[in-house]
C-alpha cells in the first residue's frame, strides 16, 4: 500500500508539458504532414526517455497534434484550438498559406511558434515577436534556382506556373525577378491551384513558346502529374524547376515512371542531411521508427521541438511568457546544425541545397 502511494505521489509531482504540432495529415499533402509529425514525435519520445527536468521538476512531454489539411481556415481553427488548450509551444505549420494566418492567432495568445517548413518571406515581416523559421526562405530558394538555370545550365527562355498559394506565388515571384535580372526571358506565366491534376491546356500553351525550362511554384501532388503530362506532350527536354514543395521522395512515385523526372531541379532551404553531423545516424533511426515515410522536413520538426524545450530548460520554466525571451536568444546545435535567430525570427546563415533525380533517386547537385 505504501509503495502504491509513493507511485501516485511521484506521478502527481511530474509536470506535463504539451507541445502543439500542426500540419496536413489528411488530403493530398498528407505525406508531408505525417513526416513532419513523425519528427516531432521522435523528439518527444527521446525527451521523455531522457528524464528532462525544467526548473528542478521532472517533466513529461506530450504532443498535441492537429490537422490543418493545408487549408488556411482549418489552419486558423487549429491554432485557436491550441491556444484554448494552453499548450506550451507550437511546432508548425507546414504550409505558408496556413502558417501566416495562424501566426496572428499565436501572437494574440502569446504562444511561441517555430515553423520547420513555411518559406514565404512575408511570415517574418509581420512584426510578430513569437514567430521563428528554421530554414531558408523563398528568397534563397527562388534565386538559387534561377541562378542555376542561367549560370550553370545556360538556359535562355523559361516559363512559370504557380498554384496561387502563399508558398507557390512567393517562390515563383522570386524566381521570376531573379531570372529577369540574369537575362533569362520569361516567355509565359500561367496559374493553377493546389488541387489541380490536369495541366494539359497550360502545358500546351507553354509548349508553343519553346522554353528551355519551366518553373513550378507548388507542391508534389501537382508536380507529379505535370511531369507525366510534359512527357505526353513531348516537353521532354525542358527542365522542371521547383522549391522544396516538389523536392520529395514522393515525387518519384507521383511521376509514375515519367522520364521527365530526370529533368527536375529542386531546392531545399537546408543542408543535405547526409552532410550534417549525425544526419545519417538520425535518418537511420527515423527510418527504423517510420519506414518509408521520410520526405523533407522531419529533421526540422525534430529540432524545432528540441529547441523549444532547450529554451524552457534555460528559463527554468515551460510558461511561454517566461521562456519566450530565451527562445529568441537560442544557440542550439541539433540535427540541422547550429540554430540561431535573427531579430525578426529568421534563422541565421541558413543553407540551401539543390537536388535532381537520377535513376529514380533524389541526389544532391551541390
Amino acid at each position: 500500500m505504501l509503495s502504491s502511494l509513493c507511485m501516485v505521489t511521484a506521478a502527481q509531482a511530474q509536470t506535463i508539458v504539451r507541445i502543439g504540432h500542426v500540419a496536413p495529415v489528411s488530403g493530398a499533402q498528407a505525406h508531408y504532414g505525417r513526416d513532419n509529425e513523425n519528427g516531432a514525435r521522435m523528439a518527444i519520445d527521446e525527451l521523455n526517455a531522457q528524464g528532462v527536468e525544467i526548473g528542478g521538476k521532472k517533466v513529461k512531454f506530450e504532443l498535441v497534434a492537429e490537422d490543418d489539411a493545408a487549408d488556411p481556415k482549418q489552419g486558423t481553427a487549429a491554432a485557436q484550438k491550441l491556444c484554448d488548450a494552453k499548450v506550451n509551444g507550437v511546432v508548425g505549420h507546414l504550409n505558408s498559406g496556413t502558417t501566416i494566418p495562424a501566426a496572428k492567432i499565436y501572437s494574440q495568445c502569446g504562444l511561441p511558434m517555430v515553423t520547420p517548413s513555411a518559406t514565404n518571406p512575408d511570415l517574418t515581416t509581420l512584426g510578430y515577436k513569437n514567430v521563428y523559421r528554421l530554414l531558408a526562405n523563398d528568397k534563397a530558394l527562388g534565386a538559387g534556382l534561377a541562378q542555376y538555370a542561367a549560370k550553370t545550365l545556360k538556359l535562355k527562355k523559361v516559363a512559370i506556373i504557380d498554384d496561387r498559394t502563399a508558398y507557390g506565388q512567393g517562390v515563383a515571384g522570386v524566381f521570376r525577378q531573379t531570372a529577369k535580372e540574369l537575362g533569362l526571358e520569361v516567355v509565359s506565366e500561367q496559374y493553377t491551384n493546389d488541387k489541380a491534376v490536369d495541366f494539359m491546356s497550360i502545358l500546351t500553351s507553354i509548349k508553343s513558346k519553346k522554353p528551355d525550362g519551366i518553373f513550378f511554384g507548388g507542391m508534389d501532388p501537382q508536380a507529379g502529374p505535370m511531369l507525366r503530362q510534359m512527357q505526353q506532350l513531348g516537353l521532354t527536354k525542358a527542365h522542371l524547376f521547383g522549391g522544396d514543395g516538389i523536392c520529395t521522395d514522393k515525387l518519384i512515385e507521383l511521376s509514375s515512371g515519367a522520364k521527365t523526372l530526370g529533368n527536375v531541379v529542386c531546392a531545399v532551404g537546408a543542408a543535405s542531411l547526409d552532410k550534417l553531423p549525425g544526419g545519417k545516424a538520425w535518418r537511420a533511426k527515423y527510418d527504423a521508427k517510420f519506414p518509408k515515410q521520410f520526405q523533407v522536413y522531419s529533421p526540422y520538426t525534430y529540432d524545432a521541438t528540441m529547441l523549444l524545450v532547450d529554451a524552457m530548460k534555460r528559463a527554468g520554466s515551460a510558461d511561454p511568457k517566461v521562456y519566450a525571451p530565451k527562445l529568441a536568444a537560442t544557440d542550439y546545435t541539433g540535427i540541422t546544425a547550429r540554430v540561431q535567430f535573427e531579430a525578426n525570427g529568421e534563422r541565421k546563415t541558413p543553407s540551401m541545397t539543390l537536388f535532381a533525380y537520377k535513376d529514380g533517386k533524389k541526389v544532391e547537385l551541390n
